[in-house]
């Protein structure tokens, strides 16, 4: 029995998935560490800063409202780290993230005893809620610290 030269299978080569494929593989499997912590490290600077100049204006009455000013630099340190370094994406990021998390959750409650504070408090709404410290301002760290926290916890992307 003799094999033809004609029937010879022919291998087609697969072209390697598109940048945007492999990260939609990687989602799809729940494998975002690196792109949370970068998420991370994006948002935490800008987002201190933004603190920065409105706790300026508020002239810093409290000593805690240098808190999220002292933790963005650090958080975004952190979110570099864990996209360099599986460890410090363990380590670091989460400890930091919390850390900023808490630093929110602690903000709303205070700007809330601000607002309540001012003449009025809550029964004069549409000054002291304008006027008075944003409300829902510092849910903002709250949110940058737990995309860190999910980071450390997600898979790393192949």
């Amino acid at each position: 029995m003799r094999i033809s030269r004609s029937l010879s299978v022919r291998r087609t080569r697969v072209p390697p998935p598109s940048p945007l494929e492999r990260w939609w593989e990687n989602v799809s499997h729940g494998r975002m560490q690196r792109t949370l912590a970068a998420a991370t490290a994006a948002s935490a600077l800008p987002l201190g800063i933004e603190i920065y100049f409105e706790h300026f204006r508020g002239s810093f009455g409290d000593k805690w409202m240098w808190t999220p000013v002292a933790l963005s630099p650090a958080l975004s340190a952190a979110g570099v780290a864990g996209v360099q370094s599986r460890q410090a994406a363990r380590t670091w990021l989460p400890a930091l993230s919390a850390l900023y998390c808490l630093d929110g959750l602690i903000g709303v409650i205070t700007h809330v005893r601000g607002v309540a504070r001012k003449p009025g408090g809550f029964r004069e709404p549409l000054f002291n809620i304008v006027m008075g410290p944003p409300l829902l301002a510092p849910g903002s760290l709250a949110l940058v610290g737990g995309m860190g926290i999910a980071a450390a916890a997600l898979g790393r992307e192949r």
